[in-house]
């Protein structure tokens, strides 16, 4: 059943409301900024390439009813309501927190990034990505991205959010159940830039290179900073992160130790079994350079021994695809041990049939002739 907008726009019924595969890379989303929602106004705006062609050009109000009841059938109320004490808390800092460098909080590429990375961006090709890159390790991939000064400013800018918390007593929430220090960008401001950057800048990366885990359908993000120091987080034990691709960049300072060790990449079936020799990896972190894996790679890092480590971490999410994963059973194109399963079973069913050959050739062979007396 289609339904009218009233303004001669067709719209889908809200039986079959659903996201389409492919994004409509040239429509320019609305802003959803203005709107009392339950979910980040980034989120509807990133979902809104994905409508039906029809839902496009509707009102907003229309754009944002549909996307909701497609959202409310994965989200619980529970989760809900955490998101509106998320958005009642990060509307207090941004009240009351002053930033150092406002210039920081959009995009200006050619002052945050290094040339080698934009022009890879603006060729979008495999082949661009691959001139700046290298990749060290099946899946994982490393290139220098952040200019130097870019660094320094955001190190600056933490440092002084951290100023104000202690000086204001403001109880802030951490990145993570596992980083005890640190903030997350999106509370104090980023999360338009960082949106931004994962759509125009690491999507495309992600779409070449992950299209399988949803590369090709980034919609939503978590960042954050996290701080690596003998009185901070000294290390970080064994885990897979909550995103389906991660982007992990170095921002400095001095340091020693704290490299990210890798041990293959696991569905949830399968996130605890054994590692195997090829899957085994070692990084050390380089400032300004970045580290892109998928979220479901296992991995950690090894103790800072000694100065303060501080790392940029960008978890990009596929709502497209966390949907589709709840009706697969096989994840052998990512997945390491489903993969290594399907081929023992295929090495069993072609045993299996050469045995089946052999004794089917066996029964229909000639019987021997007599020997001659």
């Amino acid at each position: 059943m289609i339904n009218g907008n009233g303004n001669g726009v067709c719209v889908p019924s809200s039986e079959t409301n659903r996201l389409h595969l492919n994004p409509a890379t040239n429509h320019q989303p609305d802003s959803y900024e203005d709107f009392q929602l339950d979910f980040s106004p980034a989120l509807f705006a990133s979902l809104e390439r994905y409508l039906p062609p029809a839902m496009l050009n509707a009102e907003r109000q229309v754009k944002v009813e549909y996307m909701m009841k497609i959202l409310k059938r994965y989200c619980p109320d529970g989760e809900r309501i955490r998101a509106q004490r998320q958005r009642e808390y990060r509307q207090k800092i941004l009240t009351n927190y002053q930033p150092l460098h406002r210039e920081l909080y959009t995009i200006h590429a050619s002052s945050f990034f290094v040339p080698s990375f934009l022009k890879a961006i603006n060729e979008n090709s495999v082949e661009s990505f691959r001139s700046m890159m290298a990749e060290p390790s099946p899946g994982i991939y490393t290139f220098d991205m952040f200019q130097p000064q870019f660094c320094q400013m955001l190190l600056n800018e933490l440092e002084n959010f951290e100023k104000w918390v202690h000086d204001t007593k403001f109880k802030i929430m951490r990145p993570n159940t596992m980083n005890r220090y640190g903030a997350v960008l999106d509370d104090f401001g980023f999360e338009t830039m960082l949106d931004k950057m994962m759509d125009s800048y690491i999507r495309p990366i992600s779409k070449a290179f992950y299209p399988e885990v949803g590369g090709a359908s980034l919609d939503s993000h978590h960042g954050f900073l996290v701080e690596y120091a003998f009185d901070r987080d000294v290390d970080l034990g064994f885990h897979v992160d909550d995103s389906e691709v991660t982007l992990n960049i170095c921002l400095g300072t001095q340091f020693c130790g704290g490299e990210l060790f890798f041990r293959g990449v696991r569905c949830e079936q399968h996130v605890n079994s054994d590692t195997q020799q090829e899957e085994l990896f070692d990084y050390s972190h380089v400032p300004g350079r970045a580290i892109l894996h998928r979220g479901r790679h296992r991995h950690g890092a090894r103790a800072t021994t000694s100065g303060r480590r501080i790392n940029l971490i960008l978890w990009c999410r596929s709502s497209y695809f966390r949907e589709l994963r709840r009706y697969q059973h096989d994840f052998s194109s990512w997945c390491g041990e489903c993969h290594r399963h399907k081929k023992e079973r295929q090495r069993q069913a072609v045993a299996a049939a050469k045995r089946e050959l052999m004794k089917i050739e066996g029964e229909s062979a000639p019987a021997a002739e007599p020997a001659a007396v």
